[in-house]
């Protein structure tokens, strides 16, 4: 079994026996998964969340755990934070504590949606993407800032005019658009784009293996720079997996749900970087989904050749995620509650 600490626990007998009669510390503002004795690979990737919708809060610990149990990842998991009572808040748009451990990863899993961070907080993330190390992306993370003018990074910011289309078109290669899908009504269905199959993120994957209750997004045709569309989503006409397609234009031309593309840096450093418009803590139900994102998660680190034939990307411990909706957070939890 891996062991799982907060920042201030420091495996803290005394914070051992607080944690037991229900006690948190105001400095367990995240959760570290570490993974099992023997197995870890030497890459740590921090994961960052934070959308009022979609339940990110939920779905990244779950795939921390997954990581580091399963693939010997050491994992940090952040959270949008209410500063008064340490409570996750994904309402809470201005904090996310921690982001300072970015400058120690070698990943960045990246699940956000109009964040209005402060400079001190966006500092970090533009640390880390100037270094050129790589990215994975989920969802909401194509529009994953609203910072106001007066920010020194505004031009992040999903809308930017000083940066096309802020990080998400600039880094990620697609800012917010549209809903494609019908939201609430019509599922996706993964399908693996023409003359992807053998990228070694699709490496034990198949069409149709990919499933999740989210709609498809819209993206602007063809995405831009050297993006390369890994999977297309097939809009379903109902919210089960076993629903048959829709056969209205929403089909012809299927959107991409998951690519790859580089991003240069300033300095002439090139990241890799992983997108999916999928990834709610739903969508972590499918097996299929869970399987790219940790192999994108391989690749993204450089270790494409040690991708596994079929990852095992088992659940680790009870996962009963929340359906995505606004305002549809669990109330009263702080980030310990997701370490269990």
């Amino acid at each position: 079994m891996g062991w799982i600490h907060t920042r201030a626990s420091c495996l803290s007998i005394m914070l051992m026996a607080w944690w037991l009669v229900g006690a948190v510390d105001a400095d367990d503002r995240w959760i570290e998964i570490a993974a099992p004795g023997g197995q870890a690979i030497g890459k740590k990737v921090v994961l960052i969340s934070g959308d009022e919708e979609y339940r990110s809060e939920e779905a990244l610990p779950q795939l921390a755990k997954i990581l580091a149990h399963r693939h010997g990842f050491d994992a940090v998991v952040l959270f949008a934070l209410d500063p008064k009572t340490g409570e996750i808040n994904p309402n809470q748009n201005d904090n996310i504590p921690g982001l300072e451990k970015l400058d120690e990863a070698d990943l960045m899993v990246l699940f956000t949606r109009f964040r209005k961070l402060p400079d001190d907080q966006m500092a970090h993330v533009a640390k880390y993407l100037q270094a050129g190390k790589p990215i994975v992306a989920m969802r909401t993370a194509t529009h994953a800032f609203q910072l106001p003018a007066s920010s020194k990074y505004a031009g992040y910011s999903w809308q930017s005019k000083e940066w096309d289309g802020g990080f998400g078109r600039q880094v990620l290669g697609e800012t917010w658009i549209t809903h494609h899908g019908l939201h609430g009504v019509q599922s996706t269905r993964g399908i693996l784009a023409e003359g992807a199959k053998d990228h070694p993120i699709l490496r034990g994957i198949a069409d149709g293996d990919i499933w999740g209750p989210t709609d498809v997004y819209g993206v602007r045709l063809p995405l831009p720079g050297d993006s390369k569309p890994l999977v297309l989503g097939q809009v379903l006409k109902g919210m089960k997996p076993t629903d048959p397609p829709v056969t209205s234009k929403q089909n012809d031309p299927m959107m991409p749900v998951a690519w790859v593309k580089s991003f240069q840096t300033d300095s002439g450093k090139t990241s890799r970087v992983f997108t999916t418009t999928m990834g709610a803590s739903q969508d972590l139900q499918s097996e299929g989904v869970r399987r790219l994102l940790v192999n994108a998660c391989y690749w993204g680190v450089g270790l494409d050749e040690k991708i596994p034939a079929h990852s095992d990307v088992t659940l680790v411990g009870e996962f009963k995620p929340t359906p995505f909706k606004f305002d549809g957070y669990v109330r009263g939890r702080k980030p310990i509650d997701y370490a269990k």
